[in-house]
Protein backbone atom coordinates (compact mmCIF):
# COMPACT_ATOMS: atom_id res chain seq x y z
CA UNK A 1 0.00 0.00 0.00
CA UNK A 2 1.24 3.53 -0.67
CA UNK A 3 2.17 5.65 2.32
CA UNK A 4 -0.73 7.84 3.57
CA UNK A 5 0.81 11.04 2.22
CA UNK A 6 0.98 9.54 -1.27
CA UNK A 7 -2.71 10.32 -1.70
CA UNK A 8 -1.98 14.01 -1.26
CA UNK A 9 0.70 13.79 -3.90
CA UNK A 10 -1.13 11.84 -6.56
CA UNK A 11 -4.54 13.43 -6.33
CA UNK A 12 -3.78 16.66 -8.14
CA UNK A 13 -2.09 14.95 -11.07
CA UNK A 14 -4.70 12.23 -11.38
CA UNK A 15 -7.59 14.69 -11.26
CA UNK A 16 -5.79 16.79 -13.85
CA UNK A 17 -5.35 13.83 -16.16
CA UNK A 18 -9.00 12.87 -15.94
CA UNK A 19 -10.16 16.43 -16.47
CA UNK A 20 -7.93 16.90 -19.48
CA UNK A 21 -8.88 13.56 -20.95
CA UNK A 22 -12.49 14.73 -20.77
CA UNK A 23 -11.53 17.93 -22.55
CA UNK A 24 -12.37 20.18 -19.61
CA UNK A 25 -9.91 22.96 -20.34
CA UNK A 26 -11.28 26.50 -20.20
CA UNK A 27 -9.24 29.55 -21.18
CA UNK A 28 -8.72 32.09 -18.40
CA UNK A 29 -5.96 34.54 -19.15
CA UNK A 30 -2.98 34.85 -21.42
CA UNK A 31 -0.70 32.39 -19.64
CA UNK A 32 -3.05 30.26 -17.62
CA UNK A 33 -6.10 28.07 -17.98
CA UNK A 34 -9.20 27.68 -15.88
CA UNK A 35 -8.13 24.10 -15.29
CA UNK A 36 -4.73 25.13 -14.00
CA UNK A 37 -6.21 27.73 -11.66
CA UNK A 38 -8.67 25.20 -10.27
CA UNK A 39 -5.92 22.64 -9.84
CA UNK A 40 -3.69 25.10 -8.07
CA UNK A 41 -6.52 26.16 -5.76
CA UNK A 42 -6.91 22.52 -4.72
CA UNK A 43 -3.35 21.32 -4.59
CA UNK A 44 -1.00 24.25 -4.13
CA UNK A 45 -0.21 26.24 -1.04
CA UNK A 46 1.52 29.54 -1.68
CA UNK A 47 3.84 31.07 0.89
CA UNK A 48 3.65 34.56 2.36
CA UNK A 49 6.73 36.41 1.09
CA UNK A 50 6.75 39.49 -1.08
CA UNK A 51 3.56 40.65 -2.72
CA UNK A 52 3.83 44.44 -2.45
CA UNK A 53 1.46 46.41 -4.63
CA UNK A 54 1.82 49.92 -5.96
CA UNK A 55 -0.36 52.72 -4.69
CA UNK A 56 -3.98 52.46 -5.70
CA UNK A 57 -3.85 48.74 -6.42
CA UNK A 58 -6.12 46.36 -4.47
CA UNK A 59 -4.65 44.90 -1.33
CA UNK A 60 -3.07 41.48 -1.63
CA UNK A 61 -5.36 38.62 -0.61
CA UNK A 62 -4.75 36.89 2.67
CA UNK A 63 -2.18 34.09 2.45
CA UNK A 64 -3.76 30.80 1.48
CA UNK A 65 -3.48 27.77 3.72
CA UNK A 66 -3.22 24.21 2.44
CA UNK A 67 -6.51 23.06 0.96
CA UNK A 68 -7.66 19.52 1.56
CA UNK A 69 -6.51 17.26 -1.25
CA UNK A 70 -9.25 15.63 -3.31
CA UNK A 71 -10.00 12.06 -2.37
CA UNK A 72 -7.41 9.92 -4.08
CA UNK A 73 -9.57 6.88 -3.47
CA UNK A 74 -12.27 8.49 -5.58
CA UNK A 75 -9.79 9.40 -8.26
CA UNK A 76 -8.44 5.89 -8.46
CA UNK A 77 -11.94 4.41 -8.54
CA UNK A 78 -12.59 6.62 -11.56
CA UNK A 79 -9.47 5.32 -13.21
CA UNK A 80 -10.47 1.76 -12.42
CA UNK A 81 -13.95 2.35 -13.83
CA UNK A 82 -12.35 3.55 -17.04
CA UNK A 83 -10.64 0.16 -17.31
CA UNK A 84 -6.96 1.01 -16.88
CA UNK A 85 -3.88 -1.13 -16.70
CA UNK A 86 -0.22 -0.25 -16.60
CA UNK A 87 3.09 -0.54 -14.87
CA UNK A 88 3.35 -0.81 -11.11
CA UNK A 89 6.10 0.59 -8.93
CA UNK A 90 7.99 -2.72 -8.73
CA UNK A 91 11.53 -2.10 -10.02
CA UNK A 92 11.62 -5.36 -11.96
CA UNK A 93 8.45 -4.47 -13.83
CA UNK A 94 9.75 -0.99 -14.63
CA UNK A 95 13.06 -2.33 -15.91
CA UNK A 96 11.31 -4.85 -18.14
CA UNK A 97 9.21 -2.04 -19.58
CA UNK A 98 11.82 0.70 -19.92
CA UNK A 99 14.98 -1.09 -21.01
CA UNK A 100 13.69 -1.96 -24.51
CA UNK A 101 12.33 1.58 -24.95
CA UNK A 102 15.64 3.14 -23.91
CA UNK A 103 17.33 1.10 -26.64
CA UNK A 104 15.43 3.05 -29.30
CA UNK A 105 18.04 4.26 -31.84
CA UNK A 106 16.22 7.59 -32.00
CA UNK A 107 17.69 8.40 -28.59
CA UNK A 108 21.24 8.35 -29.91
CA UNK A 109 24.26 6.77 -28.22
CA UNK A 110 24.03 8.78 -24.97
CA UNK A 111 20.95 8.27 -22.82
CA UNK A 112 20.31 8.37 -19.09
CA UNK A 113 17.20 7.75 -17.04
CA UNK A 114 15.82 8.05 -13.53
CA UNK A 115 12.39 7.06 -12.22
CA UNK A 116 11.65 7.82 -8.58
CA UNK A 117 8.69 7.23 -6.28
CA UNK A 118 7.85 10.82 -5.36
CA UNK A 119 6.30 9.81 -2.04
CA UNK A 120 9.39 8.08 -0.70
CA UNK A 121 12.25 9.37 -2.84
CA UNK A 122 13.18 5.78 -3.67
CA UNK A 123 14.72 5.28 -7.10
CA UNK A 124 12.74 2.61 -8.90
CA UNK A 125 14.78 2.60 -12.09
CA UNK A 126 18.06 4.18 -13.11
CA UNK A 127 20.32 4.07 -16.12
CA UNK A 128 23.32 6.37 -15.75
CA UNK A 129 21.19 8.46 -13.40
CA UNK A 130 24.26 10.12 -11.90
CA UNK A 131 25.92 10.95 -15.22
CA UNK A 132 25.93 14.70 -16.04
CA UNK A 133 24.28 15.48 -19.39
CA UNK A 134 23.38 18.59 -21.35
CA UNK A 135 19.78 19.18 -20.22
CA UNK A 136 18.57 21.83 -22.70
CA UNK A 137 15.39 23.43 -21.34
CA UNK A 138 14.79 20.84 -18.63
CA UNK A 139 17.28 22.92 -16.64
CA UNK A 140 14.36 25.31 -16.13
CA UNK A 141 13.12 22.84 -13.50
CA UNK A 142 16.25 23.65 -11.49
CA UNK A 143 16.05 27.40 -12.20
CA UNK A 144 12.44 27.71 -11.08
CA UNK A 145 12.82 25.49 -8.02
CA UNK A 146 15.78 27.57 -6.84
CA UNK A 147 13.85 30.82 -7.32
CA UNK A 148 10.81 29.54 -5.42
CA UNK A 149 12.98 28.22 -2.61
CA UNK A 150 14.96 31.45 -2.29
CA UNK A 151 12.15 33.96 -2.72
CA UNK A 152 8.82 32.26 -2.03
CA UNK A 153 5.89 31.90 -4.42
CA UNK A 154 4.34 35.31 -3.61
CA UNK A 155 7.43 37.33 -4.50
CA UNK A 156 6.80 39.99 -7.15
CA UNK A 157 9.26 41.87 -9.33
CA UNK A 158 8.81 45.63 -9.21
CA UNK A 159 9.37 48.33 -11.84
CA UNK A 160 9.39 51.76 -10.21
CA UNK A 161 9.76 55.46 -10.80
CA UNK A 162 11.54 57.85 -8.46
CA UNK A 163 12.43 61.52 -8.66
CA UNK A 164 15.12 63.65 -7.15
CA UNK A 165 14.21 65.97 -4.30
CA UNK A 166 14.14 68.94 -6.70
CA UNK A 167 11.68 67.10 -8.93
CA UNK A 168 13.57 67.87 -12.12
CA UNK A 169 14.45 64.31 -13.14
CA UNK A 170 12.36 61.16 -13.10
CA UNK A 171 14.17 57.82 -13.20
CA UNK A 172 12.50 54.66 -14.49
CA UNK A 173 14.04 51.80 -12.50
CA UNK A 174 14.04 48.24 -13.78
CA UNK A 175 13.69 45.43 -11.27
CA UNK A 176 14.13 42.57 -13.74
CA UNK A 177 10.57 41.92 -14.93
CA UNK A 178 10.47 40.71 -18.56
CA UNK A 179 6.67 40.39 -18.37
CA UNK A 180 6.20 44.16 -18.12
CA UNK A 181 3.88 44.98 -21.01
CA UNK A 182 2.56 48.10 -22.69
CA UNK A 183 -0.60 48.22 -20.58
CA UNK A 184 1.29 48.08 -17.28
CA UNK A 185 3.86 50.56 -18.56
CA UNK A 186 1.01 52.95 -19.42
CA UNK A 187 -0.52 52.50 -15.97
CA UNK A 188 2.89 53.24 -14.42
CA UNK A 189 3.18 56.38 -16.53
CA UNK A 190 -0.29 57.56 -15.46
CA UNK A 191 0.49 56.94 -11.78
CA UNK A 192 3.84 58.72 -12.16
CA UNK A 193 2.18 61.71 -13.82
CA UNK A 194 -0.35 62.00 -11.00
CA UNK A 195 2.40 61.88 -8.40
CA UNK A 196 4.37 64.56 -10.25
CA UNK A 197 1.35 66.85 -10.50
CA UNK A 198 0.80 66.65 -6.75
CA UNK A 199 4.35 67.94 -6.42
CA UNK A 200 3.64 70.66 -9.03
CA UNK A 201 6.29 69.16 -11.31
CA UNK A 202 4.99 69.02 -14.88
CA UNK A 203 8.28 69.37 -16.77
CA UNK A 204 10.98 66.77 -16.20
CA UNK A 205 13.88 64.94 -17.74
CA UNK A 206 13.71 61.16 -17.90
CA UNK A 207 16.52 58.81 -16.98
CA UNK A 208 16.41 55.05 -16.86
CA UNK A 209 18.28 52.71 -14.54
CA UNK A 210 18.88 49.11 -15.65
CA UNK A 211 21.89 48.70 -13.39
CA UNK A 212 20.40 45.98 -11.21
CA UNK A 213 21.91 43.42 -13.58
CA UNK A 214 25.64 43.22 -14.17
CA UNK A 215 27.94 41.42 -16.56
CA UNK A 216 27.22 40.63 -20.21
CA UNK A 217 23.64 41.19 -21.37
CA UNK A 218 24.11 38.89 -24.35
CA UNK A 219 23.76 35.16 -23.83
CA UNK A 220 26.84 33.21 -24.99
CA UNK A 221 24.82 32.01 -28.01
CA UNK A 222 24.85 35.62 -29.24
CA UNK A 223 21.94 37.51 -30.84
CA UNK A 224 19.09 35.04 -31.06
CA UNK A 225 15.35 35.09 -31.59
CA UNK A 226 14.91 32.76 -28.60
CA UNK A 227 16.21 35.28 -26.07
CA UNK A 228 16.52 39.06 -25.78
CA UNK A 229 19.57 40.73 -24.25
CA UNK A 230 19.13 40.07 -20.53
CA UNK A 231 18.18 43.44 -19.06
CA UNK A 232 16.67 44.55 -15.76
CA UNK A 233 14.38 46.89 -17.73
CA UNK A 234 12.42 45.60 -20.70
CA UNK A 235 8.92 45.50 -22.15
CA UNK A 236 7.35 42.34 -23.58
CA UNK A 237 10.69 40.52 -23.27
CA UNK A 238 12.15 42.80 -25.94
CA UNK A 239 9.88 41.40 -28.67
CA UNK A 240 9.51 43.52 -31.79
CA UNK A 241 6.30 41.86 -32.92
CA UNK A 242 2.98 41.02 -31.29
CA UNK A 243 3.94 37.47 -30.32
CA UNK A 244 3.48 36.24 -26.76
CA UNK A 245 5.96 33.38 -26.86
CA UNK A 246 8.43 31.41 -28.93
CA UNK A 247 11.09 32.81 -31.25
CA UNK A 248 10.66 36.44 -32.30
CA UNK A 249 12.78 39.35 -33.51
CA UNK A 250 14.27 41.11 -30.47
CA UNK A 251 15.47 44.62 -29.74
CA UNK A 252 19.19 45.11 -29.22
CA UNK A 253 18.55 47.56 -26.33
CA UNK A 254 15.45 46.65 -24.31
CA UNK A 255 16.06 49.27 -21.60
CA UNK A 256 16.36 52.21 -24.00
CA UNK A 257 13.30 51.13 -25.97
CA UNK A 258 11.25 50.80 -22.79
CA UNK A 259 12.34 54.23 -21.57
CA UNK A 260 11.54 55.79 -24.95
CA UNK A 261 8.05 54.31 -24.85
CA UNK A 262 7.63 55.45 -21.25
CA UNK A 263 8.58 59.02 -22.14
CA UNK A 264 5.84 59.12 -24.78
CA UNK A 265 3.33 57.70 -22.30
CA UNK A 266 4.28 60.40 -19.77
CA UNK A 267 3.66 63.05 -22.42
CA UNK A 268 0.23 61.59 -23.12
CA UNK A 269 -0.46 61.78 -19.38
CA UNK A 270 0.25 65.53 -19.42
CA UNK A 271 3.90 65.67 -18.38
CA UNK A 272 6.42 67.55 -20.50
CA UNK A 273 9.53 65.41 -20.98
CA UNK A 274 12.62 67.29 -22.09
CA UNK A 275 15.06 65.70 -24.51
CA UNK A 276 15.40 61.94 -24.95
CA UNK A 277 15.75 59.48 -22.06
CA UNK A 278 19.30 58.84 -20.87
CA UNK A 279 20.81 56.02 -18.82
CA UNK A 280 21.50 56.95 -15.21
CA UNK A 281 21.50 55.83 -11.61
CA UNK A 282 18.37 56.35 -9.57
CA UNK A 283 18.78 58.60 -6.54
CA UNK A 284 19.05 56.76 -3.24
CA UNK A 285 18.18 57.39 0.38
CA UNK A 286 17.12 60.88 1.35
CA UNK A 287 17.70 62.11 -2.19
CA UNK A 288 15.04 59.79 -3.64
CA UNK A 289 11.31 60.46 -3.72
CA UNK A 290 9.28 57.37 -4.74
CA UNK A 291 6.57 58.13 -7.29
CA UNK A 292 4.91 54.92 -8.53
CA UNK A 293 5.45 51.22 -9.11
CA UNK A 294 4.03 48.24 -10.94
CA UNK A 295 4.52 44.67 -9.84
CA UNK A 296 4.72 41.46 -11.80
CA UNK A 297 2.42 38.55 -11.19
CA UNK A 298 3.44 36.42 -8.19
CA UNK A 299 6.49 34.25 -8.66
CA UNK A 300 4.30 31.13 -8.63
CA UNK A 301 2.62 32.36 -11.83
CA UNK A 302 5.93 33.34 -13.40
CA UNK A 303 7.30 29.88 -12.68
CA UNK A 304 4.28 28.23 -14.30
CA UNK A 305 4.66 30.40 -17.39
CA UNK A 306 8.38 29.65 -17.56
CA UNK A 307 7.80 25.90 -17.49
CA UNK A 308 4.63 25.61 -19.55
CA UNK A 309 5.90 27.73 -22.42
CA UNK A 310 9.65 27.22 -21.91
CA UNK A 311 10.08 30.99 -21.59
CA UNK A 312 13.80 31.67 -21.88
CA UNK A 313 13.61 35.36 -20.93
CA UNK A 314 11.70 34.59 -17.75
CA UNK A 315 14.08 31.77 -16.87
CA UNK A 316 17.08 34.08 -17.08
CA UNK A 317 15.22 36.68 -15.01
CA UNK A 318 14.34 34.15 -12.30
CA UNK A 319 17.95 32.98 -12.13
CA UNK A 320 19.04 36.58 -11.52
CA UNK A 321 16.33 37.11 -8.91
CA UNK A 322 17.81 34.10 -7.11
CA UNK A 323 21.25 35.69 -7.34
CA UNK A 324 19.91 38.90 -5.77
CA UNK A 325 18.30 36.90 -2.97
CA UNK A 326 21.71 35.36 -2.27
CA UNK A 327 23.47 38.73 -2.34
CA UNK A 328 25.37 37.80 -5.49
CA UNK A 329 25.79 39.83 -8.68
CA UNK A 330 22.79 39.50 -10.97
CA UNK A 331 24.83 38.12 -13.84
CA UNK A 332 25.19 34.79 -15.62
CA UNK A 333 27.97 33.87 -13.20
CA UNK A 334 26.24 35.12 -10.06
CA UNK A 335 23.00 33.40 -11.03
CA UNK A 336 24.79 30.11 -11.66
CA UNK A 337 26.37 30.20 -8.21
CA UNK A 338 23.12 31.15 -6.52
CA UNK A 339 21.06 28.42 -8.20
CA UNK A 340 23.68 25.84 -7.26
CA UNK A 341 23.80 27.06 -3.65
CA UNK A 342 20.01 27.11 -3.30
CA UNK A 343 19.68 23.58 -4.63
CA UNK A 344 22.44 22.50 -2.25
CA UNK A 345 20.39 23.98 0.58
CA UNK A 346 17.58 21.66 -0.52
CA UNK A 347 20.03 18.74 -0.17
CA UNK A 348 19.84 17.69 -3.79
CA UNK A 349 22.47 15.58 -5.61
CA UNK A 350 24.63 18.16 -7.37
CA UNK A 351 27.68 16.11 -8.36
CA UNK A 352 28.74 17.21 -11.83
CA UNK A 353 26.01 19.87 -12.10
CA UNK A 354 26.77 23.13 -13.89
CA UNK A 355 24.36 26.02 -14.39
CA UNK A 356 25.89 28.16 -17.11
CA UNK A 357 22.54 29.90 -17.64
CA UNK A 358 18.96 29.74 -16.42
CA UNK A 359 17.27 28.85 -19.70
CA UNK A 360 19.17 25.82 -20.95
CA UNK A 361 20.31 27.43 -24.19
CA UNK A 362 23.94 27.09 -23.11
CA UNK A 363 25.44 23.72 -24.06
CA UNK A 364 27.83 23.96 -21.12
CA UNK A 365 24.94 23.28 -18.74
CA UNK A 366 25.12 19.91 -17.03
CA UNK A 367 22.61 18.10 -14.82
CA UNK A 368 21.93 14.48 -13.99
CA UNK A 369 18.68 12.61 -14.33
CA UNK A 370 18.89 12.01 -10.58
CA UNK A 371 19.02 15.76 -9.92
CA UNK A 372 15.92 16.42 -12.01
CA UNK A 373 13.90 13.68 -10.33
CA UNK A 374 15.22 14.87 -6.98
CA UNK A 375 13.89 18.38 -7.61
CA UNK A 376 10.51 17.05 -8.73
CA UNK A 377 10.34 14.89 -5.61
CA UNK A 378 11.09 17.91 -3.40
CA UNK A 379 8.34 19.82 -5.19
CA UNK A 380 5.87 17.01 -4.40
CA UNK A 381 6.78 16.95 -0.71
CA UNK A 382 3.80 18.15 1.40
CA UNK A 383 6.34 19.81 3.70
CA UNK A 384 7.50 22.09 0.85
CA UNK A 385 4.32 23.65 -0.57
CA UNK A 386 6.29 26.67 -1.77
CA UNK A 387 7.80 24.47 -4.50
CA UNK A 388 4.48 23.15 -5.81
CA UNK A 389 4.36 25.48 -8.88
CA UNK A 390 7.25 23.43 -10.30
CA UNK A 391 4.71 20.63 -10.69
CA UNK A 392 1.64 22.62 -11.66
CA UNK A 393 3.64 24.49 -14.29
CA UNK A 394 4.71 21.37 -16.16
CA UNK A 395 3.10 21.08 -19.62
CA UNK A 396 0.41 18.42 -19.95
CA UNK A 397 0.92 15.77 -22.62
CA UNK A 398 -1.26 16.47 -25.63
CA UNK A 399 -2.90 19.53 -24.09
CA UNK A 400 -0.71 22.45 -23.04
CA UNK A 401 2.50 24.36 -23.60
CA UNK A 402 5.38 22.62 -25.29
CA UNK A 403 3.58 19.25 -25.09
CA UNK A 404 0.47 20.41 -26.94
CA UNK A 405 1.40 18.57 -30.13
CA UNK A 406 2.85 15.47 -28.53
CA UNK A 407 1.38 12.17 -27.27
CA UNK A 408 -0.88 11.88 -30.27
CA UNK A 409 0.19 8.53 -31.70
CA UNK A 410 -1.31 5.17 -30.82
CA UNK A 411 1.86 4.15 -28.99
CA UNK A 412 1.95 7.26 -26.77
CA UNK A 413 -1.72 8.15 -26.43
CA UNK A 414 -1.88 6.67 -22.93
CA UNK A 415 0.25 9.59 -21.78
CA UNK A 416 -2.13 12.27 -23.08
CA UNK A 417 -3.55 14.17 -20.14
CA UNK A 418 -1.60 12.04 -17.64
CA UNK A 419 2.05 12.81 -18.36
CA UNK A 420 3.21 16.23 -17.16
CA UNK A 421 6.73 17.07 -18.30
CA UNK A 422 9.23 19.75 -19.21
CA UNK A 423 10.73 19.35 -22.64
CA UNK A 424 14.28 20.11 -23.70
CA UNK A 425 15.51 20.52 -27.27
CA UNK A 426 18.82 21.61 -28.76
CA UNK A 427 20.47 20.28 -31.89
CA UNK A 428 21.54 16.76 -30.91
CA UNK A 429 19.97 17.03 -27.44
CA UNK A 430 16.46 15.89 -26.48
CA UNK A 431 15.22 15.56 -22.91
CA UNK A 432 12.00 15.08 -20.98
CA UNK A 433 11.42 15.26 -17.21
CA UNK A 434 8.21 15.30 -15.24
CA UNK A 435 5.61 13.31 -13.35
CA UNK A 436 2.98 10.64 -13.95
CA UNK A 437 0.52 8.73 -11.77
CA UNK A 438 0.73 4.96 -12.20
CA UNK A 439 -2.11 2.47 -12.36
CA UNK A 440 -1.44 1.49 -8.75
CA UNK A 441 -1.71 5.07 -7.55
CA UNK A 442 1.89 6.22 -7.16
CA UNK A 443 3.18 9.58 -8.29
CA UNK A 444 6.43 8.96 -10.16
CA UNK A 445 9.04 11.54 -11.04
CA UNK A 446 11.00 10.71 -14.17
CA UNK A 447 13.82 12.14 -16.24
CA UNK A 448 15.07 10.87 -19.60
CA UNK A 449 18.05 12.64 -21.21
CA UNK A 450 19.43 11.82 -24.64
CA UNK A 451 22.54 13.16 -26.35
CA UNK A 452 23.94 13.01 -29.86
CA UNK A 453 20.46 12.44 -31.22
CA UNK A 454 20.11 12.63 -34.98
CA UNK A 455 16.72 14.33 -35.11
CA UNK A 456 13.95 15.49 -32.79
CA UNK A 457 11.55 13.77 -35.19
CA UNK A 458 12.79 10.42 -33.90
CA UNK A 459 14.04 11.37 -30.43
CA UNK A 460 10.88 13.08 -29.16
CA UNK A 461 8.51 10.17 -29.90
CA UNK A 462 10.99 7.83 -28.22
CA UNK A 463 10.96 10.01 -25.10
CA UNK A 464 7.18 10.21 -25.21
CA UNK A 465 6.95 6.41 -25.35
CA UNK A 466 9.17 6.13 -22.28
CA UNK A 467 7.00 8.43 -20.19
CA UNK A 468 3.73 7.05 -21.55
CA UNK A 469 4.86 3.58 -20.53
CA UNK A 470 4.62 4.73 -16.90
CA UNK A 471 1.03 5.94 -17.24
CA UNK A 472 -2.18 3.91 -16.85
CA UNK A 473 -3.48 2.48 -20.09
CA UNK A 474 -7.05 1.76 -21.08
CA UNK A 475 -7.73 -1.95 -21.38
CA UNK A 476 -9.69 -3.15 -24.40
CA UNK A 477 -13.48 -3.18 -24.22
CA UNK A 478 -14.80 -6.68 -23.41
Amino acid sequence: MPEPRTWQLVAGSAVLGLALAAGAVAAAGPWDTGQRKAERARAVTLGTTGGAHHAGAPAAPAPRRPAPAPSAAGVLRALEAAGTTGTTTRPGDLAATLVPLLADPGLGPLRTASVVDAATGRQLYGEGAGTPMTPASTIKIATTAAALSALGPDHRIATTTVTSTDGRTVTLVGGGDPTLDRARLAALADATARALKTRRATTVRLAYDAGLYTGPARHPIGPNENLAPVSALMTDAGRLDDSRGGPAPRTADPARDTATAFAELLRKAGVTVKDTPTPGKAPKGDRAVPLARTDSAPLADLVERTLTHSDNDLAEALARQTALAHGRPASFTGAAQAVHDELARLRLPLAGARFADGSGLDRRDRVTAALLTGILTRAADPARPQLRPVLTGLPVGGFSGTLTDRFGSDTTASGAGLVRAKTGTLTGVNTLAGTVVTADGRLLAFAFLAGRTSSPATAQPALDRLSAALAPRHSPEP
